[in-house]
């Protein structure tokens, strides 16, 4: 069973959608008991940062997710809420990563949010990236980064360097949107069912 931890977050019905296509059986939920009895844990996340936090304080998830063990996935800004600190809001995140959440500079060249297919820069091979090639397309939309770090297995440049996968331990948060990305997306959530 796949745990979708329910904040209320945007791409909830997609997300489960895209795992239920490849045989997952899934659990929209916020119940603790639950989430720490699943399989595995995805942490969707379309919106602000600061609600995101103010919701996960409301359900008095913010000192439980990091203490799980089983594999666990962020995707878009549930990546982002994984990280020690967000620009967006000027909050605290939960801190899974020591990696810092920052706003795009507006240069005038490159459009900010960063919306559309983009390929990585830079693919370190893991389980969760197993046969995804560097050229290989996903969707991204955000308006904030993630800053590159030891936990970077993936990246890009566009106006800045920025992390597109992380991973450290069980954790992994990625910052496009598998889920609208095709069969490159698919393949990365298949990678993340087997692990």
């Amino acid at each position: 069973m796949i745990a979708i931890i329910d904040y209320g977050a945007g791409n909830v019905t997609s997300v489960q959608n895209a795992l239920k296509s490849l045989g997952a059986e899934t659990i929209l939920t916020s119940d603790k008991d639950e989430i720490r009895k699943a399989e595995k844990v995805v942490f969707p996340g379309v919106g602000d940062a600061a609600q995101a936090m103010k919701a996960l304080e409301e359900k008095d998830l913010v000192e439980f997710i990091p203490t799980l063990q089983q594999p666990f996935l962020g995707v878009c800004l549930g990546a982002q809420i994984l990280c020690s600190f967000l620009e967006e809001g000027n909050c605290q995140g939960l801190g899974v990563f020591d990696l810092a959440v920052k706003a795009f500079p507006k240069n005038g060249l490159d459009r900010v949010p960063h919306m559309g297919w983009n390929n990585h820069d830079y693919l370190k091979q893991d389980a969760l990236t197993k046969d995804v090639a560097l050229v290989a397309d996903f969707y991204f939309v955000h308006g904030y980064y993630i800053e590159t770090g030891k936990a970077t297995i993936g990246g890009l440049n566009y106006v800045e360097n920025l992390s597109s996968i992380i991973h450290q331990n069980n954790f992994y948060g990625v910052q496009f949107h598998p889920e609208k990305s095709g069969e490159n997306g698919r393949k990365i959530l298949q990678n993340f069912l087997a692990l």
